[in-house]
Formats: structure tokens, sequence, C-alpha cells
């Protein structure tokens, strides 16, 4: 059996869908996926043995530019590759407007979430097979449940499996360095974990005897680095580096802190003990998901509010208690550094016990 997988983005999504993949790879002998997805994390999908052939796509760039697009022939081109094979079923795992207009050029019969389960309703119009999954689970479960209906046959019990074989594969706990990785970059303003905050976290970390290691994938994320880094001989801000190459440093790390980042859930694929800081999303529906895997959510009073602009209006007590100018947003200072300290040690020394 043929399929073919359309889920372009984000980083975390991509991931999320890989246990579905394995699932699907132990309860159907022979069958075998293409993968449809954003030329920036056409290196995951790979990464699975149940995965055939990677097919990238640019719709970020693209929309940025359409005439270049049509000019340049890289439509033309995706359309071609995704064409040119006669697939048993595509399934759409994303549930959107642009993954649904994609699977329109692949040739085989369309599975995907109904109208009550996708993201965008209107796409469910574009599929012949619409399949009911329920909200209120985390989005590994919501996804492994429609490729088990999609392809008949039942969810296996248990946490799924991502089944990744990368080119760095993660080493026991045992053999890791003694380093930790902090993953500060995020997208939204709201899910960053204020900056003082992780300065004073590396401070008490390299007092442990531990070293801090710091990726990064922008200019701002660079310079917040090294402000995190600046004057502490432990703190590494490492080069910019390609996707294999921060996995190779995940998987060697002792464990990672992170926020709500797409980086967060590659550690958690890669089995890395990795500790996730929340404050206006909710970790029961997104979070790192598999073994090692420890959450702090904030219990503020707005949380989670699931908004990438925070509306709440400090109080006179608020400003009394907590710098307005440095700890924002204020959900994370229900996360101090102090506790995030304690929750790591606990989260690495119930590593090294198993």
């Amino acid at each position: 059996m043929h399929v073919l997988v359309i889920k372009t983005t984000s980083l975390g999504d991509v991931i999320h869908t890989l246990p579905a993949i394995t699932d699907a790879a132990r309860a159907i002998p022979g069958i075998r996926f293409d993968w449809v997805v954003e030329e920036g994390f056409a290196e995951i999908p790979a990464w699975h043995p149940a995965v055939d052939r990677v097919i990238p796509v640019a719709v970020r760039r693209w929309r940025k530019s359409l005439w270049q697009t049509m000019r340049s022939g890289e439509w033309r081109t995706f359309k071609q590759r995704v064409s040119e094979t006669e697939y048993d079923l595509v399934i759409d795992a994303q549930g959107l407007l642009k993954s649904a207009w994609l699977s329109r050029y692949a040739r085989g019969p369309v599975a995907g979430l109904d109208s009550e389960s996708a993201r965008e309703p209107m796409a469910s119009r574009l599929y012949k097979q619409k399949i009911n999954v329920p909200w209120g689970q985390h989005a590994v479960e919501r996804t492994r449940q429609l490729f088990a209906q999609a392809l008949g046959y039942r969810v296996p019990e248990g946490l799924g499996d991502y089944g990744l074989t990368p080119p760095a594969a993660a080493a026991d706990a045992a053999e890791r360095a003694d380093y930790v990785v902090f993953l500060h970059g995020t997208t939204w303003v709201t899910k960053h974990w204020p900056e003082v905050y992780w300065r004073e976290l590396a401070e008490r970390v390299v007092a442990q005897g531990l070293q801090v290691k710091l990726p990064w994938g922008s200019l701002p994320e660079q310079a917040r680095a090294q402000r995190i880094a600046e004057g502490l001989e432990a703190v590494q801000v490492l080069p910019r580096l390609p996707l294999a190459s921060i996995t190779e440093v995940l998987a060697g790390a002792q464990a990672c802190v992170a926020v709500d980042t797409g980086l967060g859930h590659l550690a958690a694929a890669l089995d890395v003990p990795t500790l996730s800081l929340f404050g206006p999303t909710n970790p029961g529906f997104t979070g790192a998901y598999g073994h090692a895997q420890r959450h702090l959510a904030s219990d503020f009073a707005c949380a989670p509010c699931l908004r990438k602009t925070c509306n709440y209006q400090p109080t006179p007590a608020d400003a009394q208690q907590f710098d307005l100018s440095k700890e924002q947003p204020l959900c994370f200072t229900r996360l101090a550094p102090e506790r995030v300290l304690a929750q790591l040690h606990t989260l690495m020394s119930a590593t090294r016990a198993d």
C-alpha cells in the first residue's frame, strides 16, 4: 500500500505526525509513505524508515512572490512530482485550506478531518473520506486516530513511538555529555520565558557544574543568546546550525529546558529529557510528547489564554511585586528560575535512575 501524507508545517506539527506513521507501519505490512512538507523541515520525514520520498513545498516563500514562483517553474515542478505516482490513499493530516488545496494535485482518494474536527472546516469539502476525531486531546493522539480510521486499524494502546532514525542517534542517558540545552526561541511573543529568567537559570546551572548550550535561528535569537551567556565561560552560544547538526547537539544533552517551540518537540522525539515551560499555551494539547517529558504550566489567572498578544493589564500589586520591564508576560512569573531548576534536577535524577 502506498500512501501520501500532506503535513507541511510547523516543525512541531510535523514531528507530531510521526507516531501515526509508526502505528500504520506496524499495523499494515508493507505500507510505504511519501510526504509533502515545507522545505525547511524536509529532513524530518526522511528520518522515518517507513517514508520513501519527501516532496518539499515552499508555500511560505511562494506566497510572498507569486509571480517569481510561477516564472521559476518551482510550482510546476511540485505539481509534476506530487502527481507522478498513483496513491492508494492521500491523507491530509493538517486540516487547513492550504493543505487541502495541495491534496488536489495528488492522484488518489483523499482522506482528512471532517468539518467538526478540522482547524479550518472548509477544508473538509475537498476530501472524499471525512473523518471525525474529537477535540480536547493531544495533537499526537488526534493524528494517530485520523490515520487509524483512514487506513482501517485500531490505535495501539500506550504512548506513540516516533520511530526516528536520525543521522545522529540519541545517546543513552549515561553516555550524554555534561551540558544542558536551553531552547529559548519561539514564534509567539507571549510564549517567551523572560530573558532575565534565562540568565538567572544559566547562572544557577553553571554553579551546579554543568555547561549550557544556546542554539539560535535568527538574529534576535542570537542577540538574546549572547546576552544570556555574557561573562559565563560555561555557557556557549552555538553557531547557526542546520537541523541535522542541532539534532546532534540535542541528542548528546543531559537535558533540555524549552519554551513551547518546535525544537522542544524534536528533543522529545529524540527521547531527550526535556522540561517545557508553558504560559499562554496548553501542554495538554500541544506539549512535548514522549518519555522523560515534563511540563511546567502557569496557573496565572488568565492562563492558558492561547493568545499571541498579551491582553493582561498589570495591577498596582503586580507593579510592586515584579519588574514589569523585564518579567513579561506575567503568566511566566509563576515559573521562576528556582522552581524551574528544582524541576530540572528532579527530571535529570529520574532519568539517571531509569
